[in-house]
């Protein structure tokens, strides 16, 4: 027999040698496990002598060493090292159930030190007013027990983390920020979203535990902590399917995610800064978790929970909406993202409901800022995502001077918020845009015999110059004014003359513009139909009646 062989090795061999020949030795949370695996293999049963070092070692244990918190986990990590002994004596399993026993205690029953990273009260640092010297006993925080357990290796914590959960007395939420703090502890950059350079595939492993240990109900982990999970999985090649079941949590409360927690940096070699295809993932699971929630009430249930949880769902998708608009104004911030990305992101949550569309106005204001060299068609196409009615006064006073934006944004924008400002005198809501003045704007009237020309079309994309708003602030001006009179004199007749004349005038504004386009390269965009000259009015006259109407403005600027 050599002493290496024996279980602990010389340590443990001393302390068995020492006890036979009747001298004193000292057990602890360090030793014990050792001495309890030496005693075995050397066989010191209580067959062969009464009072023997494996009886005295297993009252040790139940007496002192199971009964106390910290020495149950120290003694738990010393078994790794003695393997597969300390599983088979069942050291390990009595620290597991030790260990969760006393994690799942009712918390005013704990009365053992535990480590707790907290900010004192007054009352502790002594700083208290109201202090009279008496310290009144704190309340235990229910996850008192979370920082002691960041010491174990994944393997053992997983085990405990498990046994934990079949006692079913600690709440998903507890779990979750146990889980938290250890990524925390033990992936060195995982707070940052991002981890160090390290031992890949240690790290990987204990990603994946993790994302295996996280509780199934809903809003227990932070969707915060899942998104810098679903980043370190990423970064390491976790398995495709621990990945799939973490963007499924993730897409289920989607809503709690912030535009920052969505800045997943894409794969090396990718010529995007970042991950859009992932985001477009997650709001998908989200958008597919929203449907499938509510085709699964049963008929006898749906009266009565039919209302509450659609308007959680619509405040849900709200939410959603104001995420993804932030998203895309970061992300916009980027010379290599293609416009398909962008508008087929915003594209998904366009049915969402929301009031306003300033945060997408922004993100399409960045989008071209930071790409001024797009195409016609691509402004035209980003621009369609955004409704003019659903932007607030600041924006639309931004917009209107907006250099970056084609002609048919600013005519809408100039449209809806002069309207919006004579029905709000009017105290009337906000009405959709007149027949006349809807069949100025190219697919805003459907079946309208008043139209531009096909042949105008590319102009309408055009970006307008200041001499243009001017003008057409002007004209709506002269709409407003008229729709006021109306109210006063109560003829809505002269109302809807007014709206003919100023659509005849804009017309003739936009017209000019065109003729001036079209004489200089007629062959270009071929003859003007006779509908469309017989239909509008001189634009000589026009433009002359604008410059009186309109106050001279400083030149247009944009702010984003």
């Amino acid at each position: 027999m050599l002493i290496q062989d024996i279980p602990g090795g010389p340590a443990a061999f001393e302390i068995c040698a020492k006890f036979c020949y009747g001298m004193t030795v000292t057990l602890n949370a360090y030793n014990v496990v050792a001495a309890r695996c030496a005693a075995e293999y050397l066989e010191m049963y209580e067959t062969v002598e009464k009072g023997n070092l494996i009886y005295k070692i297993e009252v040790f244990l139940n007496t002192s060493i199971f009964r106390s918190w910290k020495d149950s986990i120290i003694v738990l990590q010393t078994t790794r090292s003695l393997l597969p002994w300390s599983e088979e004596l069942k050291v390990v399993s009595h620290c597991l159930d030790s260990i969760a026993t006393k994690a799942s205690i009712d918390t005013s029953k704990v009365e053992w030190s535990y480590t707790y990273n907290r900010r004192k009260l007054p009352s502790e640092n002594g700083n208290d007013p109201h202090w009279n010297g008496m310290r009144k006993p704190q309340s235990v925080p229910k996850d008192w027990w979370v920082e002691d357990l960041c010491e174990l290796h994944i393997d053992l914590y997983k085990r405990v983390i498990s046994t934990i959960k079949t006692k079913e007395r600690v709440s998903a939420d507890v779990i979750g920020e146990a889980l938290n703090a250890y990524a925390l502890q033990r992936l060195p950059g995982f707070g940052k979203g991002m981890i160090q350079n390290g031992d890949v595939t240690k790290y990987r492993s204990l990603v994946e535990t993790i994302m295996w240990l996280l509780p199934t109900e809903k809003g227990s982990v932070p969707c915060g902590f899942l998104l810098k999970l679903l980043r370190a999985a990423i970064m390491l090649e976790c398995g495709e399917t621990e990945r799939t079941e973490l963007m499924r949590k993730i897409g289920q409360q989607l809503e709690e995610a912030t535009a920052a927690d969505l800045l997943i940096r894409a794969p090396s070699g990718d010529t995007t800064v970042y991950d859009v295809d992932t985001v477009q993932s997650l709001v998908e699971e989200f958008l597919a978790y929203e449907q499938n929630a509510y085709s699964d009430l049963s008929l006898e249930n749906e009266f009565q929970k039919i209302r509450s949880p659609r308007m959680t769902s619509d405040a849900s998708k709200v939410k959603v909406a104001k995420v993804v608009d932030c998203y895309l104004a970061e992300i916009s911030k980027d010379p290599n993202l293609p416009l398909a990305k962008f508008v087929n992101l915003a594209e998904i949550v366009s049915i969402f409901p929301r009031q306003s569309h300033d945060g997408l106005y922004r993100a399409i204001d960045m989008y071209l800022k930071e790409h001024p060299g797009i195409s016609k068609s691509e402004r035209k196409r980003i621009c369609r995502l955004m409704d003019c009615r659903k932007l607030s006064v600041e924006a639309c006073m931004h917009a209107v001077q907006n250099e970056r934006l084609p002609l048919r944004v600013v005519v809408q924008v100039l449209f809806f918020e002069q309207i919006r400002a004579t029905a709000s005198a009017a105290g009337n809501s906000t009405p959709d845009l007149p027949g006349s003045i809807r069949s100025l704007l190219p697919g805003g009237s459907h079946g309208s015999s008043r139209s531009t020309t096909t042949n105008t079309e590319e102009d309408w994309d055009s970006i307008p110059t200041a001499d243009d708003i001017q003008a057409l602030k002007g004209e709506i001006a002269t709409l407003r004014l008229a729709g006021g009179n109306s109210d006063k004199n109560g003829n809505d007749g002269c109302k809807i003359d007014a709206e003919k004349v100023t659509a005849g005038k804009m017309k003739g504004i936009l017209m000019s513009k065109i003729f001036s386009k079209l004489r200089s390269s007629k062959d270009k965009y071929g003859e003007i139909s006779s509908s469309d000259t017989s239909e509008s009015p001189s634009p000589g006259s026009t433009t002359a009646e604008e410059t009186k109407s309109t106050p001279s403005r400083s030149r247009r600027h944009s702010v984003s």
